[in-house]
């Protein structure tokens, strides 16, 4: 191609001079002639460039180019074959956008496109009817138009792995579960749903539980009082009643800390943060709590060792805190092997603070870890009644840390032992009493 275009150049101009040699013949001036014959020839490209310029500047959609001859017809032609085909191209997008548009249209949920900005560029119509979102707020923030803290925060932090749950800015009857998405240039795509209905359904779960839990108490406390008055009289009993007995006891009590734990976490579900926030002295709690799992070790001997940071508070509820810390360290207690190690760590470093419980125990396999937090979850059904526990403890951890920003990371092999760690970030921390430093041996 690129030789017939210098071909034909080569005879255009070929073509030029022979005529100007023509007329220097005729009329016997040759350079005259051949700069005669130059200068048409030029102004005659010049023209065809004027003509380019004036269609490519003022030419309607599907306005062919002017009509020419030789190398400049060739030009023209060429471009109105790259005008068809970007017509064609243009066309068929547009049918895939037409289309994309409109069946993201008949969605319920609502859709929103953001820019890296966080500025509202497209929404489907469900998007008005759940968020208030209308044609004219295109260009605006979506934080301004969808005004509430938390969506704000949600926005900020930047960490999209859970979804939003909040009321309808429209009607706060309804509500709404919020995932936000990157892609492209760092742009959002937002997706809401109606989750109102499965709302009140767990509601309704965590109300029955929470009820039925408190309405169980008061019977309970009487079978336990009657159980407790006849065993501190057994002289008076017959001895072959004392065995059902304790065991009555034993399960009773085992029932009265399950209910304990059910209450704790209707509590921790019914608000989203801690009824009371304040500096907690965690390593002033981690002592205590040390001490209490030596006493629950007993005849085991474990070795339970305590590194703490005595400067670094937290910020949060200190019975809550402590439920979630202790239940991660009579854990280790209860499933590590007589003799064992279980270590306590509680640092802090430029990421926030964060405990540490480790132990040489036998570890779980990581097919069990994702589902830990989940109530009455046990890797082994046979050691509910080998240590007493109620099946609660990671739910109530994890609950714990996430009203106070928190997240829970576990690492365990099968024969190595476990490790459960508790992050925090820095605006958790109480007081900034020191350069934020790494513990010098962090847990492996």
């Amino acid at each position: 191609m690129n030789q017939d275009w210098r071909f034909g150049l080569a005879r255009r101009l070929l073509l030029v001079l022979l005529g100007g040699l023509l007329l220097g013949l005729v009329t016997g001036y040759y350079g005259w002639s051949m700069a005669l014959c130059l200068a048409l020839y030029l102004t005659w490209l010049l023209a065809q460039l004027i003509r380019l310029h004036a269609w490519l500047k003022q030419h309607q959609p599907d306005e062919p180019p002017p009509e020419s001859h030789g190398l400049w017809g060739e030009v023209f032609d060429a471009l109105y074959q790259l005008q068809r085909h970007e017509q064609r191209s243009r066309s068929r997008l547009q049918a895939v956008i037409d289309r994309a548009q409109e069946s993201t249209a008949a969605l319920k949920d609502a859709v929103v496109v953001m820019d890296s900005h966080g500025n509202l560029e497209w929404r489907n119509p469900a998007a008005e009817q759940l968020l208030g979102l209308r044609e004219q707020d295109a260009g605006q923030p979506v934080t301004n138009l969808v005004r509430h803290p938390a969506f704000k925060d949600y926005f900020d932090r930047g960490r999209y792995q859970d979804p939003l749950e909040l009321p309808s800015p429209v009607n706060e009857r309804l509500t709404l579960q919020i995932t936000l998405t990157r892609f492209g240039n760092n742009e959002h795509l937002m997706v809401v749903r109606d989750i109102t209905r499965l709302h009140r359904l767990e509601q309704m779960r965590k109300d029955f539980v929470a009820n039925v839990s408190h309405e169980l108490r008061t019977p309970l406390t009487v079978i336990a009082g009657y159980l407790e008055t006849l065993l501190a009289h057994q002289q008076d009993i017959n001895p072959r009643w004392l065995r059902p007995l304790r065991s009555m006891e034993q399960q009773s009590e085992r029932m009265k800390h399950l209910l304990e734990d059910l209450l704790l976490l209707a509590k921790l579900e019914a608000t989203s943060y801690p009824s009371h926030n304040e500096a907690v002295n965690v390593a002033l709690m981690l002592g205590a709590i040390q001490r209490d799992a030596q006493s629950l070790s007993a005849d085991k001997a474990h070795q339970i060792s305590l590194e703490a940071d005595a400067q670094l508070r937290l910020k949060g509820d200190e019975m809550e805190l402590r439920s979630a810390f202790s239940n991660l360290v009579f854990n280790a207690v209860k499933y590590t092997q007589a003799g064992g190690q279980i270590r306590i760590v509680w640092w802090r470093d430029e990421h926030g603070a964060h405990l540490a419980v480790a132990d040489n125990g036998p570890g779980i396999e990581s097919k069990h870890l994702p589902r830990l937090t989940e109530r009455f979850y046990r890797v082994d059904s046979s050691r509910a009644s080998n240590t007493g526990g109620t099946g609660l403890g990671l739910a109530i951890v994890k609950h714990v840390l996430l009203r106070h920003q928190g997240r829970l990371d576990i690492q365990s092999k099968p024969g190595q032992g476990s490790q459960f760690s508790c992050h925090f970030p820095p605006g958790q921390i109480a007081a900034d009493t020191g350069e934020p430093r790494r513990h010098a041996e962090e847990c492996d």
